[in-house]
């Protein structure tokens, strides 16, 4: 049994024919067969009118996580440069996953088992933020992490890829759109692919494309969706199996029962629903729903040195147990605190260098606070022999949880704070974290709420533990 290969919403623009199977057949010569439903988007995707031009325009393909959409990206992205000579831009929100793209696509054109395509091969430039693959017949991809300023120096573009687009913003759009350029099929082409967008997503692009497809598509624009019914997630049983097929394409074949359901039991319902279901949650409209004031926060901000002061830490564990993320926070005797983003890490990555991080600073802290479901015990385990006093590793109740949160929330409105303005992952957070009920309060919810939340419990911390090794310290 295989996932559904048709999904929930298909809108496609008529065509004559399709550059889809020879597509297929390039990536099936690297050890790329496609899927069913791969080779229906690449079909739509390349699908040519009566006078040869490309019938879209504008696609988008929402699928959850981990289920292939990489491939149809490669296959797209392959053909285009290799038999259309097309110059594309792939953007995507993050550096990493920008880099991992083109280091996926960089193998295909060094595999030296395909020499007429080494061949092809003009340069690769593997400098990190200026990846790029240009080719003799003029074919060339450019890789970059979205800003205002990230599509400088990009001209005649045919194709732009929007990875990661429900992270898309307005500005970033418009900053794009001057790059591209008729290709010589005489069509622009644009590719939307994501997953729904959390809430508070600085983003809304990726969602209006939806809209305007699903209620009135243009007569080139494309869209392919799997996705579970239903507005309400108390509506939807997320343990049925049958669900899990229907809205996961690559179920039986790359991903498995077991995974969905450890999936399902260590995440929360919104996010099990949003990215393994493809669940679009409803519009939040209410400013209430935003954990921060964004003017209190931005006023907040803050280009000075890091003050000497007591200082703590705080760990927080993401739900599913796929990162951690390490935050400070620094009181000084006079002038408001002074709270960091240290490191986010995915928990795969092992818990040594937190171990070694925490170990190194025990003199020169009061307390390391750690909250979350999964890892907490592992690391407190391995911390306690060095972090032997009293009060000097705490995890926090959910009325802790709790306090944290409103001693952070009223801390920021009274300018009681600052942060570093550079560290915008920490401003990300910020921005974008909305309330999650706890027990009768709230905490910092979202799918990017961990530096947040780690920064309210190293305030707390500091706050609150009497412990106080040294008046003189610095976080880091």
């Amino acid at each position: 049994m295989t996932g559904a290969q048709i999904p929930r919403y298909r809108i496609e623009p008529e065509r004559v024919t399709t550059d889809g199977a020879d597509a297929a057949a390039l990536m099936a010569a690297y050890g790329n067969a496609l899927d069913e439903w791969q080779q229906l988007v690449l079909d739509c995707w390349l699908g040519r009118d009566a006078s040869g031009r490309y019938t879209v325009t504008s696609a988008g393909l929402a699928v959850p996580r981990q289920n292939g959409k990489n491939v149809c990206l490669e296959g797209r992205e392959f053909f285009g440069m290799v038999i259309n000579g097309e110059k594309i831009l792939h953007t995507a929100h993050q550096v990493r996953t920008a880099k991992k793209s083109f280091n996926r696509l960089a193998r295909m054109f060094t595999d030296k088992r395909h020499p007429e395509v080494l061949e092809l091969v003009k340069n690769i430039r593997y400098t990190n933020g200026e990846e790029c693959i240009e080719l003799l017949n003029g074919g060339s991809i450019e890789f970059s992490a979205r800003s205002r300023q990230a599509a400088r120096g990009f001209d005649g573009i045919s194709l732009v890829v929007y990875d990661e687009a429900q992270e898309l913003t307005d500005d970033q759009v418009e900053a794009i759109m001057a790059t591209l350029a008729a290709s010589a099929t005489g069509t622009r082409q644009l590719i939307y692919t994501g997953t729904p967008p959390y809430p508070g997503c600085p983003g809304d692009v990726f969602r209006r494309r939806r809209t305007a497809c699903l209620d009135a598509p243009g007569a080139h624009d494309a869209w392919h969706e799997w996705s579970v019914e239903g507005e309400q997630v108390d509506k939807i049983d997320l343990e049925d199996h049958a669900v899990w097929y229907q809205t996961n394409p690559a179920m039986g074949i790359r991903l498995s029962e077991e995974f969905a359901a450890e999936e399902c039991r260590s995440m929360s319902a919104d996010g099990f629903a949003r990215e393994r279901l493809g669940w679009w949650s409803p519009v939040l409209t209410e400013q209430s729903d935003k954990a921060l004031d964004a003017r209190a926060w931005a006023a907040c901000a803050s280009e000075a040195e890091k003050p000497e002061g007591k200082t703590a830490y705080g760990v927080k564990f993401a739900a599913d147990g796929s990162a951690v993320c390490l935050c400070g926070a620094v009181i000084p005797k006079d002038g408001p605190a002074r709270v960091s983003l240290i490191e986010q890490q995915p928990t795969g990555r092992g818990l040594a260098w937190l171990v070694d991080w925490l170990n190194e600073r025990y003199d020169r802290a009061s307390c390391v606070v750690i909250d979350g479901r999964n890892g907490v015990d592992v690391l407190v385990e391995r911390i306690r022999p060095t972090w032997k006093a009293k009060s000097a590793v705490l995890r926090p109740s959910a009325r802790d949880v709790i306090a944290s949160v409103g001693l952070f929330t009223t801390t920021v409105n009274e300018r009681g704070l600052t942060w570093y303005k550079p560290q915008q992952a920490l401003n990300e957070s910020a921005i974008t974290s909305i309330k999650r009920p706890i027990s009768g309060g709230y905490g910092f919810g979202g799918d990017n709420s961990l530096p947040l939340e780690a920064c309210a419990l190293a305030l707390w911390g500091a706050k609150t533990c009497k412990r106080d090794p040294t008046r003189k310290m610095r976080i880091g």
